[in-house]
């Protein structure tokens, strides 16, 4: 399983993915894309199998992926104050694989329906998504 954590800006939230992925201990080959280096250093230093950083990276892995994983603000061109361009939100948005998208409020978008938690709670949601996404497959 090919598994892609895209973030930006600081790394927060793709180092927590990285973190929490790593400690489910799944086995999934872990592949950490910085939209900036920052970002990328941060997901590598977390424990991730392999790293890219950039638009072409980001692009060229979301052909390959089997699910993706990030805030929101990733399939939203020009989110993350400008960081994600409208190739890299068409290329993850028109992926094949399936995406886990974290609620984040930096990015200027309101979701109905999520349940009132923190960014945290979300991310240790993740591996049992994975592991629904498995079984329907």
């Amino acid at each position: 399983m090919n598994i892609l954590v895209i973030d930006g800006m600081g790394g927060g939230i793709g180092k927590a993915v990285v973190e929490c992925l790593c400690k489910a201990k799944a086995g999934h080959v872990i592949t950490a894309l910085g939209i900036n280096a920052i970002a990328t250093s941060s997901m590598l230093k977390a424990g991730a199998d392999h790293s890219a950083t950039g638009e072409n990276a980001i692009i060229f892995n979301t052909k390959k992926a089997d699910i993706i994983i990030g805030s929101m603000g990733i399939v939203l061109a020009n989110s993350m104050l400008g960081e994600v361009s409208p190739r890299i939100a068409r290329a993850v948005s028109s992926s094949n694989a399936e995406k886990i998208l974290i609620p984040t409020s930096k990015c200027s978008v309101s979701i109905t329906g999520l349940r009132d938690q923190g960014t945290a709670q979300h991310i240790e949601e993740i591996p049992e998504l994975i592991k629904k996404i498995l079984e329907k497959k």
